[in-house]
């Protein structure tokens, strides 16, 4: 019988679980089908290049197992491979594991790698740099910085959910200016997200209810608000959204479908990409249709 190779990206501080334990585990499941070349990620050692390297091998899979942060940085050496990414997902919020329905427990997850389908979705690019999953502005990139590390060990996603709602009584509202085909439109707003894709947890980038992520276009939501009041109305009317897959239809969301956009604003805002707090304002986000195979559980 032939086995597939792999090579298994490892981030030993992912999480608050104990990561020998769980490397053991992933090793005991996926060995004999796979094998197993395994690299641990380190602070002067960038996830992608491990995986670049993994690929000059002649890997047949590679597997991230962290959480979001480690799996984006994996990706990015995967996108416009045939090569897919298997995921391991052991992080606090793991919003791209959510989003393709892979499971969250590791036994669920390599099950899903020894025996699922490789579905091509979207990736995108923010500035130039991979983004797999959205880029926040505003609202969502203070939130990220709010949920500090002992937080999320302690509270997992409720994490940002809190921080962002004791931000919300702080948030100033800025101009942004939106550039898409040549148009460009002006508004006020105190969050844009521009979701490739993302689990319903991911509020403020449900707008459309529900980001596709392989259609070929961002999902861009708008938070527009003026007041504390109208702004609880409008997150809320997205998370009813997020739950139920269907569009917001409050006055204060706006969102559109588009595969390449510009936004800047009055005063720079911070920008969170998949996670990580990557700078500030203006970004350029495009989409690479169909451009990262991911391994997926069968429907």
């Amino acid at each position: 019988m032939s086995t597939r190779s792999a090579c298994l990206i490892f981030n030993p501080s992912s999480g608050n679980g104990n990561p020998e334990a769980e490397l053991k585990q992933i090793f005991s499941l996926l060995e004999p089908e796979i094998t197993l070349d395994i690299r641990y990620t380190k602070a002067d050692l960038e996830p992608s290049q491990l995986a670049q390297e993994a690929i000059a091998r002649g890997v047949d899979l590679v597997i991230a197992s962290g959480g979001d942060g480690t799996v984006s940085a994996v990706a990015e050496a995967l996108v416009n491979t045939e090569i897919p990414l298997g995921v391991i997902p052991r992080g606090t919020a793991n919003a791209f594991a959510s989003a393709l329905s892979i499971p969250t427990n590791i036994a669920g997850a390599c099950e899903t790698i020894l025996n699922g389908l490789i579905r091509a979705i979207d990736a995108a690019t923010c500035n130039g740099k991979p983004c797999i999953l959205l880029a926040g502005i505003g609202w969502e990139a203070e939130t990220v910085e709010q949920a500090d590390r002992e937080a999320k060990n302690w509270f997992g996603v409720m994490a940002y959910l809190v921080a962002g709602i004791e931000k919300l009584w702080e948030i100033q509202s800025f101009e942004v200016e939106l550039e898409m085909d040549g148009e460009i439109s002006r508004l006020r707003a105190i969050a844009v997200t521009v979701a490739n894709a993302a689990p319903a947890t991911s509020v403020l980038a449900q707008g459309p209810g529900g980001v596709i992520p392989d259609d070929g276009l961002l999902d861009v939501t708008i938070l527009s608000t003026q007041t504390e009041m109208s702004t609880l109305g409008a997150v809320s009317s997205l998370m009813t959204g997020a739950l139920r897959g269907v569009a917001s239809q409050h006055n204060d969301v706006l969102y559109l479908r588009t595969n390449r956009i510009k936004v800047t604003t009055n005063p720079p805002q911070k920008v969170t990409v998949d996670g990580e707090i990557t700078g500030t304002t203006p970004v350029e986000i495009e989409c690479i249709p169909l451009g990262l195979k991911v391994m997926v559980p069968e429907i």
